[in-house]
């Protein structure tokens, strides 16, 4: 798609962000049943191309790597994507396990996404985020638009003006031990839409590949899909 034709795919999934933050927003016990639909929309999936692009990674377990689908056609292959969702046989693929070094030496386990679920994934987030960004809190920074840890410092640094006590948590293995039940519930006092919801049940339970053997997912997230776009392995 030439460089003005993307620019618009951009502004019109904006401009649906910005109808569904505002209709959320106006009622917030609105539960959201014609979501899937606008995933699949053809601005919509290259807004997510050039975003899942930019963040780069490498390839997942289907070895398709950027310059491959770049080869084929980007249009050609967000239009097999976009078949496949509208006729209900998309289905996501296991991510590929790999470790990364942490600042105490330990190794933190992250799942690559094949690139096409990527690109679904981001799909769905575009639609989905406006309408769960009008619930979340003032205070709350992590992994939402336009919000960063600076940010989240600074408000720290004006709060203790007013108080004596900072705590600082971390929840042991967060990420590895998500409820899928307790996370389906949250999602679905929002969305109704049983199509999405089908979408955020098989990303769960898709299972991960590590050293050529298969595991299934029963419970957790692993990191690295769109939830934790900052971990890029190259």
């Amino acid at each position: 798609m030439p460089q003005k034709g993307q620019q618009h795919s951009i502004d019109k999934s904006r401009q649906l962000q910005c109808k569904l933050y505002l209709s959320a927003k106006k009622d917030k016990q609105r539960r959201f049943h014609a979501l899937y639909d606008r995933i699949f929309r053809l601005d919509v999936l290259w807004r997510a191309w050039k975003e899942v692009k930019e963040n780069k990674g490498s390839a997942g377990i289907d070895g398709v790597t950027f310059e491959m689908i770049e080869e084929y056609g980007v249009e050609s292959y967000l239009l097999d994507t976009q078949e496949d969702l509208v006729k209900g046989i998309y289905y996501p693929k296991p991510v590929k396990r790999v470790y990364i070094s942490k600042p105490d030496g330990k190794q933190r386990p992250l799942g690559i996404p094949v690139i096409r679920d990527r690109i679904v994934q981001q799909a769905c987030k575009i639609v989905v985020e406006p309408v769960f960004e009008a619930n979340f809190l003032e205070c709350s920074y992590g992994f939402r638009p336009k919000r960063d840890a600076i940010q989240a410092t600074k408000k720290v640094q004006k709060t203790l003006y007013k108080s004596w006590y900072v705590v600082d948590a971390d929840i042991k293995g967060y990420f590895d031990n998500i409820d899928h039940e307790i996370l389906m519930s949250l999602i679905e006092r929002r969305i109704s839409d049983r199509r999405v919801l089908k979408l955020f049940r098989q990303w769960l339970k898709a299972g991960v590949i590590e050293d050529g053997k298969y595991f299934p997912t029963k419970v957790g997230s692993p990191q690295g899909a769109l939830c934790l776009s900052n971990h890029k392995v190259e």
